[in-house]
C-alpha cells in the first residue's frame, strides 16, 4: 500500500509522463498529478483484466499508472474535440 506522498510523486510522475506521450493534452501540475492517480487507479483495475504485468516495485507502478493516464489523456482528448 503506498502512502499518500508516494502516490502523489508517483501520480506526478505519471501525468507528466502521459503529457509528454499525448502531446497538448496536460492540465497543469495539479491536473496531472490528479490524472496520474486516477490513471494509476485504472490501470490497477484494468491491467491485470487484462493479464499483463510490468516491471516490479515502484517501477511498475509508475509504468502502470503512466499507461493509465495515457488512456485517460486520449479519451479526454476526443472528448474535447
Amino acid at each position: 500500500s503506498m502512502s499518500i506522498i508516494a502516490a502523489l510523486i508517483i501520480g506526478g510522475i505519471a501525468g507528466w509522463l502521459a503529457g509528454l506521450i499525448v502531446r497538448g493534452a496536460g492540465f497543469g501540475l495539479i491536473g496531472n498529478i490528479v490524472i496520474g492517480i486516477v490513471g494509476a487507479l485504472l490501470a490497477s483495475w484494468l491491467l491485470p483484466q487484462l493479464g499483463v504485468s510490468l516491471g516490479v516495485g515502484w517501477v511498475r507502478d509508475v509504468i502502470n499508472a503512466t499507461i493509465g493516464a495515457v488512456i485517460i489523456l486520449v479519451i479526454l482528448s476526443l472528448i474535447k474535440r
